[in-house]
């Protein structure tokens, strides 16, 4: 598959992505369009994986900056989680291990095939600093090992003013569960 976007595209997904920075600039205080639109224009497959996330309502924008590698950082910033990626298992073992009402997909192998990664339980947590999201919604957390192995998985969303991170077998979905995800640009 063809992981670049026609011209039309991009312009398009570049002016979305300036007016969401410029219309939520304590999501990246310091930073400046500019310098992240000259990263996305060196890297066409990060621009895919920007519309990847856009495309199925993820609302992606830069949330921070390393300081290390100099990479912008996007998270997924929909208030609640995407829509285009709900209903879904875990992972593959997860689905394969349902015998009834599989789903059609699975967080892991949907972040991968965007070219995106699942956030980590101190990345939503994070973005949890940056507004209120997943008020309606949850969204499967990148699990840990030893956790996965016990086949279970975890998930997290903001209710009564708080962050919960719960458990669920990794065959587990639910409607109003889905993947949030993060990209470094």
């Amino acid at each position: 598959m063809k992981k670049e976007l026609s011209p039309t595209q991009r312009e398009e997904l570049l002016r979305t992505l300036k007016n969401r920075f410029e219309h939520h600039p304590n999501r990246h205080q310091g930073l400046e369009w500019e310098k992240v639109q000259a990263r996305l224009e060196l890297q066409p497959e990060k621009l895919w994986s920007l519309h990847q996330m856009e495309s199925t309502g993820g609302e992606p924008d830069v949330v921070g900056q390393d300081q290390k590698t100099g990479e912008y950082l996007f998270y997924d910033c929909s208030a609640e989680s995407p829509p285009g990626r709900r209903s879904v298992c875990y992972d593959r073992e997860g689905l394969e291990s349902r015998k009834d009402y599989k789903p059609a997909n699975n967080a892991v192998d949907m972040a991968a095939a965007m070219g995106i990664e699942l956030l980590t339980e101190a990345q939503y947590r994070a973005l949890q600093e940056l507004g209120n999201f997943d008020a309606k919604t949850s969204s499967w957390l990148n699990t840990p090992p030893a956790i996965r192995q016990l086949g279970g998985a975890i998930f997290a969303d903001f209710r009564y003013n708080q962050v919960f991170v719960y458990h669920n077998g990794a065959q587990s979905y639910y409607a109003a569960r889905g993947v949030r995800g993060s990209l470094r640009v």
